[in-house]
């Protein structure tokens, strides 16, 4: 196979294991990435009724907790995809 006809397979490759994943995505908890994510909503109301200090702070907390839930999400769900798919 030639180098440019490898390459004509990778993009459909990549749609496989994207479609593969999304049924995994709902079988994981993903409650603590929603609540992250609220955090970063009050954070930015606080910030839109003068409240700035406090705003700012409950936002950017509620953006670093939204990485890292978010983080560990993925990797549940990437882990609960190829558990599945070994295992089987």
């Amino acid at each position: 196979m030639t180098r440019k006809a490898r390459w004509l397979w990778i993009p459909p490759a990549c749609l496989v294991v994207v479609a593969l994943s999304c049924g995994a995505a709902g079988a994981a908890d993903k409650t603590k990435v929603d609540r992250a994510t609220r955090q970063v909503e009050q954070g930015a109301k606080q910030i839109g009724r003068g409240h700035v200090g406090p705003g700012f702070k409950e936002m950017f907390t509620g953006i670093g907790h939204t990485i890292v839930e978010g983080a560990k999400f993925s990797g549940n769900t990437i882990g609960e995809f190829f558990g599945k798919t070994f295992r089987s």
